[in-house]
């Protein structure tokens, strides 16, 4: 799965001369937390809704109740926006989006190929993407094995394919030096798949039927 499967495009954007108040304004009207800035056609900047929550109290504090909106109208974003760009390919990886969003701490990636904005992709992208790549709207059952007793993944595979079931999902990783593997499949209770696996000599260390959910409605921006 690539980032331009995930991404939000067309994406929202403002000018560098955009008041707060009217930047604000747009990111409530849409429900969005972020907007890329534009300047003839070119990404200077992101600016996100905790920027804007910042830079309010902080320009304001010391002001009157009335000359609080006054100092809205002539603030632009340009003055708050971060300039430090992280931005990504939209033929790479979405594991590499997530490995980015983790490494800058940020909440999302403006994706930009030869210097054009096509549109963004954010944290909440990554967690509906991951949900599908592990097929945990599609129901079935979960079960992790213990791998150190099995002769790889191949020995996996094959004793779920003479079951007669459907792999929909399988992750294979390590903790404190010990192999598992998360394994999804399309039978909610599988215990013939069990039995067959301890008689293989796999161990299955939990086992759990999960619940189908139809509702596949992404967060923007």
């Amino acid at each position: 799965m690539l980032v331009r499967d995930r991404m939000t495009s067309p994406v929202l954007t403002i000018e560098p001369r955009t008041p707060l108040y009217e930047a604000l304004a747009m990111m409530k009207g849409r429900h969005i937390r972020r907007l890329p800035v534009m300047k003839s056609r070119r990404l200077v900047g992101i600016v996100t809704f905790t920027d804007l929550m910042r830079a309010q109290p902080s320009s304001a504090n010391s002001l009157a109740v009335w000359e609080i909106p006054a100092l809205l109208l002539k603030t632009y974003v340009s003055e708050i926006m971060s300039k430090e760009l992280v931005t990504i390919s939209p033929t790479a990886s979405i594991e590499e989006a997530a490995v980015l969003l983790r490494q800058h701490k940020i909440g999302g990636l403006p994706v930009v190929e030869q210097g054009a904005l096509l549109g963004i992709i954010t944290e909440s992208d990554i967690f509906d993407a991951f949900v599908d790549l592990m097929g945990l709207r599609r129901g079935g059952a979960r079960l992790t094995i213990d791998l150190e007793r099995a002769q790889g993944l191949d020995e996996v595979v094959r004793t779920v394919r003479d079951c007669d079931a459907e792999i929909r999902s399988l992750a294979a990783y390590s903790v404190n030096g010990h192999r598992e593997v998360v394994l999804r499949v399309d039978k909610p209770y599988p215990l013939h798949l069990v039995q067959t696996m301890t008689e293989r000599g796999l161990r299955v260390t939990h086992l759990a039927a999960l619940p189908e959910d139809k509702s596949s409605e992404k967060q923007k921006q």
